[in-house]
């Protein structure tokens, strides 16, 4: 099942393990049950600290298998084979129920502890998407922690019929205790925050009583890290906040074009910006959305927790956010058949019938990853002519089951209460309108900057995007700006971790000519 190559690392890796573990596995005789029996195998070929017992129980999904030790009842159990993006939550489920110390600081780990039950927590995750291991992970680690949580996530390629049966259109979707609980990506404080209704007001004190900084960075993409770097290489004083380190990069699937770096992928590059700030003696705080920026001697960004935080400087570079089609079922059956990530997504609508609104370049590679998955696939583009690359136009046109629709104005997302059935749209041409019967519709239409909250407080250009100048200084003194959010033309990962470090070098100067003595 595991080539020579990973079983060696994994060998090394699960050195790790302090106590002897059961795999317990409810197979049948599926192809996907071999597979699992093969992967459970190999894990106990690498470690001398695991064993697999086989068994059938009716009352629990098949195939899967729990993670305890021996005596223990089984809280970590995974429906179907983790593999994909799915091994490495895998590895660290090994670790954490056989004991080895999670990196989290010991607050964190407290209040998981602390944790009242019981909580039975299910996630429907797909191996191709990136957001789910951060959700699968922090549920296992709860579970491995704390006697009254368990957690099962589950691979709904594996379990189809539960997904359709249960209206699953988005991964991850957590339930709790069978009721919906979360959708999308949410790290352990999050969850934790959640569940405890206490912590986000002792978080909030918490911040509130933070000393100001030098420069305090607002937002955690390429521009705001590279920013956080730079200024902290400086020596002086610096934060960033920021909802969550990474920004839009956590959700692209490839990177191919960041200099010095071949190939990677969004998450992995998102951990390496995130321990490169960590190295520094930077003030992290994640979690965390700025409601309102307060012109001052020291100027506050006011975060929706209440708190606030203070600084001589601030650099703005709060990134964009995907843009919505504002048409009447688009909010309504949001993750219930509209969906904005056609990696994540693509997995829950194999076989059926999908559109894709927006004819650019992310919508066309959207529609083409889809066409391998779902039964048909339609682009629905607002403009004469797709706008893609030729190459996309091409390569999209070649598929037997893709079709296009131009000229065509989206005007209402149709469902039946639960889930997408069908999108309405005009023709602009003739002023008909039509009604697709589809399943699904993967909106890919571009991007709105975060900067509702400045707004009247620094100059925005027409689209939303900040002004800023081309040493990044914004209409306000002290305030910087950088990356998506501002009105950089081309909106690339190297186009912004270059402005974010201008955007600290300005900041930086700002703070040596305002603080010079009077001559």
């Amino acid at each position: 099942m595991l080539d020579d190559a990973l079983k060696a690392q994994l060998e090394d890796t699960l050195t790790r393990i302090q106590h002897p573990l059961e795999l317990t596995a409810n197979l049948d005789d599926s192809d996907v049950a071999r597979e699992l029996r093969a992967l459970l195998a190999d894990l106990a070929e690498v470690s001398p600290h695991i064993s697999v017992v086989e068994a059938r129980d009716p009352a629990l999904r098949a195939p899967s298998f729990s993670i305890h030790r021996p005596g223990e009842s089984p809280r970590v159990r995974f429906a179907g084979v983790p593999l994909g993006h799915e091994l490495t939550s895998l590895v660290l489920a090994l670790l954490h129920v056989g004991g080895h110390a999670p990196r989290e600081n010991d607050e964190v780990l407290a209040q998981a502890r602390a944790l009242a039950g019981p909580l039975a927590f299910e996630t429907f995750f797909s191996i191709e998407c990136q957001s789910c291991p951060t959700v699968v992970q922090a549920l296992n680690l709860l579970a491995a922690l704390n006697p009254d949580i368990s957690h099962t996530a589950i691979d709904g390629a594996a379990f189809r019929d539960e997904v359709a049966e249960r209206r699953i259109m988005s991964v991850p979707t957590v339930l709790l205790n069978g009721a919906p609980f979360s959708q999308g990506r949410l790290e352990l404080e999050e969850l934790i925050a959640k569940l405890d209704d206490t912590s986000e007001q002792k978080r909030a004190e918490a911040l509130g009583a933070l000393e100001p900084f030098d420069v305090l960075v607002v937002g955690g993409g390429p521009a705001g890290a590279t920013a956080a770097v730079y200024a902290a290489r400086k020596g002086i004083r610096t934060g960033l906040v920021a909802d969550r380190l990474g920004g839009q990069v956590l959700d692209t699937n490839s990177i191919e074009n960041y200099p010095g770096l071949l190939e990677t992928d969004g998450p992995r590059f998102a951990a390496s910006l995130e321990a490169h700030v960590r190295s520094y003696p930077v003030e992290v705080v994640k979690h965390e959305r700025a409601a309102r920026l307060l012109p001052g001697e020291l100027i506050g960004v006011e975060l929706e927790s209440g708190a606030t935080l203070r600084a001589r400087s601030v650099i703005l570079a709060t990134g964009a956010r995907w843009r919505d089609i504002g048409v009447p079922g688009e909010e309504k059956y949001r993750t219930r058949g509209v969906t904005y990530c056609p990696h994540c997504d693509g997995p829950l609508f194999a076989g059926k019938r999908v559109a894709v609104i927006g004819g650019g370049n992310s919508g066309v590679e959207a529609a083409i990853d889809l066409a391998g998955v779902v039964g048909e696939v339609t682009v629905i583009e607002f403009m004469d002519a797709l706008k893609a690359d030729a190459v996309l136009v091409r390569k999209l046109r070649s598929l037997a089951n893709a079709r296009v629709i131009l000229g065509a104005r989206t005007t209402e997302i149709v469902g039946d209460g639960q889930a997408v059935t069908a999108v309405r749209y005009e023709e602009r041409a003739s002023g008909a309108g039509r009604e697709l019967p589809v399943e699904g519709v993967f909106v890919q239409i571009g991007l709105l900057p975060n900067t509702r909250w400045l707004e009247g407080v620094v100059e925005l250009a027409k689209t939303g995007e900040i002004v800023a100048d081309e040493r990044g200084r914004t209409s306000l003194a002290g305030v910087f700006a950088a990356g998506d959010a501002t009105t950089v033309p081309f909106k690339q990962i190297v186009a912004a971790a270059g402005g974010g470090a201008v955007a600290a070098l300005s900041a930086f100067d700002h703070l040596i000519r305002t603080s010079a003595p009077a001559g």
